[in-house]
C-alpha cells in the first residue's frame, strides 16, 4: 500500500559510513519510498562507504559541519528552507541537537529521535563531565522531540533513565533487518577460499573496537578443544593490530582470519557454521538477526541491550555472561555439537522485517 499524500521524510546522520545505524537508515528510507513517501538524507559531512548507494536512490543534503557544535545553524537553515514533514535524527549528540535546531528555527514538522545504543554504557568511561552533559542534554532536548525511539527494550529503558522520563514516553522499534540474500556461487567460493581449512567455521561480524570485545572471543576460541575450528572476524577497526598480536600470543594466529570490511557479508554468513557475538554492550545487535536469517546457530554475551530480546532469552541461541571467556568457550563448543533448526531461526529473523519497523516509524510520525 502506498501513501495517497506523500510526505518528505529527512533522516539525519553524521555521515553515511558503513555502520549499523547508517545501513538501517538506508533500509528504512527504501521502505518509506515503497510506501509512497519521499525520504532524503541530511548529513554533517558527505563521506562514508554507503554514500554512493544512498545518492543512487535519494537526495543527500550536506550540512558541511565538521563538528557537532557547528551543526545547530546549518541544520536550522535546512529545516527552514526544505520543511520536511518529519526529521528522524539518529545517535547522540545529534539526537539532542535536532530538537533544539527545530525549536530555534521555527520548524513545525515532527522531530523523531532514535538511539541505537545504551548511552549510559557507551559513555561510562568518558568521565564525570561527559556523564553530566549526557544527562543534562537528554533531559532538556528529548522533551522537545515529538517522539523518542529506542531500538530495543533495554535501550528504551536506558533513554528513560538518562532523561528522567516516564518509560511510556519512549517507543521501542526493533531495527529493520532485511531477509537473507542468496549470494552467488562465485561469492561463496571466494568466501570459502578466505576461510581456508576444513574445520567448523565460527563467524563474528562487526567493527574491531573495544565495545565488541573480540579479545574475549579470541581467548574463548583458544580454549576450544576442537583445534581444527576456524574463526573469522569480519570487519576492521582500531583494535585490529592488538587483536592480531593477541591471536599470535595465544597460538591461534593461523586459525583466525582477519577478513576486513566487506560491504556484503552474505557469502560469509552463508558459509559459516556458527555465529558469535562477544560484545560488552549493544543497542540491539543487528548481526544476530542477520545470522538468524541464514539459519545459523548463535552464541552471544547477555549484554545490554538487545541480544536476550532477539534470542528470546535463549530460545534461539545461547547466552553467556559478559566477559566470561570460559563460559563463552563452553557455549561455542556445545553449539558446534548441537543440531540447529534452521527454519525456526529464519522464522525468528522474520520478526524483524523492514516493513514492520517502517510501519511503526510511520505511525510515530502520524503517517
Amino acid at each position: 500500500m502506498t501513501a495517497s499524500d506523500p510526505k518528505r521524510i529527512a533522516l539525519l546522520l553524521p555521515n553515511l559510513a558503513g555502520g549499523g545505524a547508517e545501513r538501517l537508515s538506508l533500509t528504512l528510507a527504501h521502505e518509506f519510498a515503497a510506501a509512497g513517501h519521499a525520504p532524503e538524507f541530511v548529513v554533517m559531512r558527505l563521506a562514508g562507504e554507503l554514500l554512493d548507494e544512498a545518492r543512487a536512490s535519494f537526495p543527500v543534503h550536506d550540512l558541511q559541519s565538521a563538528r557537532v557544535r557547528q551543526l545547530l545553524r546549518p541544520l536550522g537553515s535546512y529545516l527552514r528552507q526544505h520543511q520536511p514533514h518529519a526529521l528522524i535524527a539518529a545517535m547522540w549528540p545529534l539526537t539532542v541537537i535536532a530538537p533544539l535546531a527545530a525549536r530555534l528555527s521555527g520548524y513545525r514538522g515532527k522531530v523523531v529521535i532514535t538511539e541505537h545504543a545504551a548511552l549510559s554504557h557507551q559513555y561510562a568511561g568518558w568521565g564525570l563531565a561527559t556523564g553530566l552533559f549526557l544527562r543534562a542534554s537528554t533531559f532538556v532536548s528529548y522533551r522537545l522531540a515529538a517522539a523518542r525511539v529506542g531500538v530495543s527494550q533495554g535501550t528504551s529503558a536506558d533513554i528513560a533513565a538518562l532523561a528522567r522520563m516516564a518509560p511510556q514516553r519512549i517507543t521501542t522499534i526493533y531495527n529493520p533487518i532485511p531477509a537473507a540474500a542468496t549470494p552467488s556461487p562465485e561469492a561463496c567460493a571466494a568466501a570459502d577460499a578466505l576461510w581456508g581449512g576444513d574445520g567448523p567455521r565460527i563467524l563474528a561480524v562487526g567493527n574491531l573496537k573495544a565495545q565488541k570485545n573480540h579479545a574475549l572471543l579470541l581467548r574463548a576460541f583458544a580454549a576450544l578443544p576442537r583445534k581444527e575450528a576456524r574463526l573469522m572476524l569480519l570487519g576492521d577497526g582500531p583494535e585490529e593490530q592488538a587483536l592480531r598480536a593477541l591471536a599470535g600470543d595465544l597460538g591461534i594466529g593461523e586459525r583466525v582470519v582477519f577478513a576486513g570490511f566487506h560491504r556484503d557479508p552474505a557469502p560469509f554468513y552463508a558459509t559459516a557454521d556458527l555465529f558469535v557475538l562477544s560484545s560488552d554492550y549493544e543497542g540491539f545487535g543487528n548481526v544476530i538477526v542477520e545470522a538468524l536469517s541464514y539459519g545459523l546457530q548463535v552464541v552471544s554475551t547477555d549484554c545490554p541491550a538487545g541480544p536476550a530480546e532477539i534470542l528470546a532469552d535463549g530460545k534461539f541461541g545461547k547466552l553467556v555472561p559478559v566477559g566470561d571467556a570460559a563460559a563463552l568457550a563452553q557455549a561455542i563448543g556445545e553449539a558446534l555439537d548441537a543440531p540447529v533448526d534452521r527454519a525456526a531461526q529464519i522464522r525468528r529473523a522474520a520478526d524483524f522485517a523492514p516493513e514492520i519497523a517502517a510501519r511503526q516509524y510511520l505511525a510515530v510520525m502520524g503517517l
